[in-house]
Formats: structure tokens, sequence, C-alpha cells
């Protein structure tokens, strides 16, 4: 395998959208899920500090591999340089509605 390959991963978590830099992507074993391991953040000595980097950098601190169902992500690209890992906010568009979930109240069990 290259050890130069970097992918940019953008998937949607909780109305959000993240974008993540990673040096190994593959489908899982898991069924439906994406596995994404080895996340790269930018570099340490760097002046300027992006708080939707740090908040993922924490996020992702301790994790080893995280399992994205296939259904959230959004596109992957093989890129040739790293660049900023980033949470935006979801702006779905106007033909995309949530799948329908059971709630608490609903009276139709």
């Amino acid at each position: 395998m290259n050890e130069s390959r970097l992918y940019k991963v953008s998937f949607i978590n909780q109305d959000k959208v993240y974008e993540v830099f990673a040096k190994q992507v593959y489908e899982s074993d898991l069924y439906g899920f994406l596995a994404v391991e080895e996340i790269v953040f930018g570099s340490q000595s760097e002046v300027v500090i992006d708080p939707s980097e740090e908040k993922l950098k924490a996020e992702f601190d301790s994790v080893k591999r995280s399992f994205i169902p296939f259904h959230s992500v959004i596109r992957i690209d093989e890129v040739k340089k790293q660049g900023v890992c980033k949470i935006k906010n979801y702006e779905g568009g106007n033909n995309v509605a949530a799948f329908p979930s059971a709630s608490k109240g609903d009276s139709s069990k």
C-alpha cells in the first residue's frame, strides 16, 4: 500500500458536515460502514489555530478507527496535500428529507 496516499472524507454527523483527512479509508467488515483510520491534523507549530479543527482533534484524539455509515458519506477525494479539517453546518437541499424514525410519542405501535 502506498504510504503517501491521503484522503479527504466528508460526512454528515449530527446535522454537521465533518471534513477530515485520513491515510486509510476502506469498506469495513461491519456491513454498511466505511472505516477511516489514521486521521491527520494540522501541525502544532502553526500560529493560527482553527477552533473547528481543535474540536475535531479533541473528538478523535483517542480514536484508532472510526466507522462511518455509508449513507452519511458525502464524498471521498484522494488529495495531494493536506488541508484543514473542519466542521461546517449542514445546509441540506430542498429535495432531501430525513429518514423517518419512530419517536417516543409515536402512537402507531
